[in-house]
C-alpha cells in the first residue's frame, strides 16, 4: 500500500487512524536552516509541537519515530532546538529510546572559527517498548573466527576454560549507533535538503517488518518511500510543496516499476 498525501501533514494527518502507523521515519524543517520553497517558515514552535503530539495519537503502541534533525546556528549559538523537541516527545509520552548519529563523510568545509559540523542527530523515539528491533550487523570482528570457551570459577579464585558455551567468534558484529553515509547533495533530487537512500533502508530494516507502515509527514523528495518500497513495507507520504510532491511521487513509481 503507497499513499500519497498532498497538503499541510497538520490537516493530512487527522486523516491518519489512531494506532495505525508501525514506524515514521522523517526528517522535519531545521530552524531556518534550509529554504523549502519558502515554506520554512512556518516552522515554529507551536506548529512542530503540534505535529509531535498528533504523531503519537498515530504510533501504533511499541512503534518508533526516527527523528532526523539538527539545528541552526544564529549570532553565534546554536538554536537547541533539536534537543527541546526531544524533550518535547518526552513529554507526549514517547521515550527517548536513543540518540544516534548520522556522521557525513564527504562534508563540505566552510570557514568559520568551530569544528566543521559533519553530523545530524537520529532520535529514536518508541511508544513503550519497540515491539521490532532487527539490528544491522555489519561490523567487522577482529576475532572472527576464534573459538570461545566459557570459564568455570572455583573457590580457590582459580579458573578453568571448559567446553560449556564455546562458540566461534562471527565474522560480523552488531553495529554501534553512529551510522556513517555520504551526504548525497543538494543538486541529485532537485531538493535543498536529501538524507541518504541507506540512511532510510537502514531504519526501515531495523524498526520495522515487512508489510509494516511506514510514515513520512515531510516527504520531501521521498527518499522514505523509495526504501519502503523496495523493503516491502506500506507507506504514507505526506509534502506540501507542489514540486516536491511531483518529484516523490515520480521516484516512488518508478521504483515500484522497477520491482515489475
Amino acid at each position: 500500500m503507497i499513499e500519497l498525501m498532498h497538503g499541510d501533514c497538520l490537516e493530512k494527518m487527522k486523516e491518519i487512524p489512531d494506532g495505525s502507523v508501525d514506524l515514521t521515519v522523517t526528517s522535519p524543517p531545521y530552524d531556518n536552516l534550509r529554504s523549502y520553497n519558502g515554506n520554512n517558515k512556518m516552522w515554529g514552535e507551536d506548529v512542530w509541537k503540534a505535529v509531535l503530539s498528533d504523531l503519537y495519537r498515530v504510533t501504533k503502541d511499541g512503534g518508533v519515530v526516527v527523528w532526523v534533525v539538527a539545528d541552526a546556528t544564529i549570532k553565534g549559538s546554536e538554536t537547541g532546538t533539536s534537543f527541546k523537541q526531544a524533550l518535547y516527545f518526552k513529554e507526549m509520552g514517547f521515550n527517548i529510546h536513543d540518540t544516534m548519529i548520522y556522521a557525513k563523510n564527504n562534508v563540505v568545509p566552510l570557514t568559520h572559527n568551530r569544528y566543521e559540523q559533519s553530523f545530524e542527530y537520529m532520535f529514536i523515539l518508541s511508544k513503550g517498548r519497540p515491539k521490532t528491533f532487527n539490528p544491522i550487523e555489519d561490523k567487522p570482528n577482529k576475532r572472527a573466527g576464534e573459538i570461545v570457551h566459557g570459564t568455570q570459577y572455583h573457590g580457590d579464585k582459580t579458573k578453568k576454560k571448559t567446553n560449556s558455551g564455546k562458540k566461534i567468534i562471527r565474522k560480523f558484529g552488531r553495529r554501534h549507533n553512529i551510522f556513517y553515509y555520504n551526504n548525497p547533495g543538494d543538486r541529485r533530487r532537485k531538493h535543498p535538503a536529501v538524507f541518504p537512500e541507506q540512511l532510510a533502508s537502514d531504519h526501515i530494516t531495523s524498526w520495522s517488518n515487512g508489510g509494516d507502515i511506514v510514515l513520512d509527514p515531510f516527504m520531501g523528495s521521498g527518499t522514505t518511500g523509495v526504501a519502503c518500497v523496495n523493503l516491502s513495507r506500506s507507506f504514507i507520504g505526506i509534502e506540501l510543496d507542489d514540486e516536491y510532491f511531483g518529484i516523490a511521487e515520480q521516484r516512488i513509481s518508478d521504483a515500484a516499476e522497477g520491482l515489475d
